[in-house]
């Protein structure tokens, strides 16, 4: 059944009807996303909440949880061993501990921007006396990408071509975020991968969440079911991205996921180690790693002390929390990586938040 316009901006009206209407106890909403994050500011959701709904911004952006030492060491594989770096262009401005990817290039690193991680792999073709590393961020919607440009540059038997990975899976994160707030707003690009089931098996440990999609009405329903399930007082799990998102997620991805790379822990900016919350490559592609065929040795990663950015995607402070924001960091002159990434929460409060932040 479709619904024409009129029914669907009847079911508009009814969500925006519970949303505003709402007046039980605080009620506390993780938006693990950070494209959520973005969305709800830049559709002025945040504008319909009353005072008792509570958003929290989580560690939902790929470069935003990627720690410092990681640029580190692009940053030494660029400088030390004269490799190109190749990457998306969202890596470029994000601070390590002495200078960002941007100001190595400025002293004579090899940087290649790229669209994809085959870009990357037909540069080590086209440039075989090059050592290319591609730079290996983001969560399970990006990953099988990567697993197929390994594949492919084995099967071209290419000796150039290597990953710094640095993958993140999202199930251990929600782990190790149980308590910190009363309902996760799960991301629906990621859930359309890994499917449910790790949201149903959150459910029954007591964590309650909800799949949203990113339109306005997509937001506006799962907000209005988080309501209406919260006043019933147990857990609960809701999919309220049934086009996309599937209970068995996408299996084919899943199986080049599992074929290619094998779980390891990893290190979150703000939330520390995660066991098992990382991908590294299975023994039999492991001279694609450039972690083994460069050495790198362990550099310490130093960020910013004044810079709260750890804090903020563990949910426990906002960017106005932090001394820097809009002062000495914005997205001229970032200084944490949650002002750099499109997806970061510092960057949607000062893209958007304005009447929020400031005082």
């Amino acid at each position: 059944m479709r619904f024409n316009t009129a029914m669907q901006n009847d079911v508009l009206q009814k969500a925006r009807e519970i949303i505003t209407g709402y007046e039980g106890k605080e009620l506390r909403i993780m938006e693990v996303c950070g494209t959520h994050t973005h969305e709800i500011f830049r559709l002025g959701i945040r504008s319909l909440l009353p005072p008792a709904i509570r958003l929290i911004s989580g560690p939902g952006c790929p470069v935003c949880v990627t720690p410092v030492r990681y640029i580190d060491e692009a940053i030494w594989l660029a400088l030390e061993k004269g490799a190109t770096i190749a990457t998306f262009g969202d890596l470029l401005r994000v601070p390590g501990s002495s200078m960002s990817l941007a100001r190595a290039r400025q002293n004579g690193a090899k940087i290649s921007i790229v669209y994809s991680p085959l870009d990357a792999v037909a540069l080590a073709a086209k440039k075989p006396e090059e050592n290319i590393v591609f730079l290996s961020v983001g969560f399970e919607t990006t990953v099988p990408a990567e697993c197929l440009a390994v594949r492919k540059a084995k099967e071209e038997n290419l000796r150039n071509f290597f990953l710094l990975c640095a993958n993140k899976t999202m199930p251990e994160a929600y782990r190790a975020l149980e308590g910190s707030a009363d309902v996760f707003l799960y991301p629906g690009h990621v859930s359309a991968i890994t499917g449910t089931e790790i949201c149903k098996t959150l459910r029954d440990r007591g964590v309650s969440g909800v799949i949203a999609g990113f339109t306005a009405s997509e937001l506006l329903t799962a907000l209005s079911v988080i309501i209406l399930e919260s006043k019933k007082g147990r857990p609960f799990f809701a999919n309220c991205y049934p086009r996309v998102v599937k209970d068995e997620g996408n299996p084919e991805a899943l199986r080049i996921i599992r074929e290619t790379m094998d779980p390891c822990d990893s290190e979150w900016r703000g939330l520390s180690v995660i066991p098992g919350s990382g991908l590294t490559l299975k023994t039999e592609y492991r001279d694609f790693d450039a972690k083994e065929h460069f050495a790198i040795p362990a550099l310490p990663g130093k960020q910013n002390p004044r810079c709260r950015c750890g804090d903020i995607l563990r949910g426990v402070a906002t960017p106005k929390d932090c001394p820097l924001f809009g002062g000495a960091c914005t997205p001229d002159h970032p200084i944490g990586a949650c002002m750099v990434s499109s997806e970061g929460t510092c960057s949607a409060y000062y893209q958007y938040g304005s009447e929020e932040i400031l005082p």
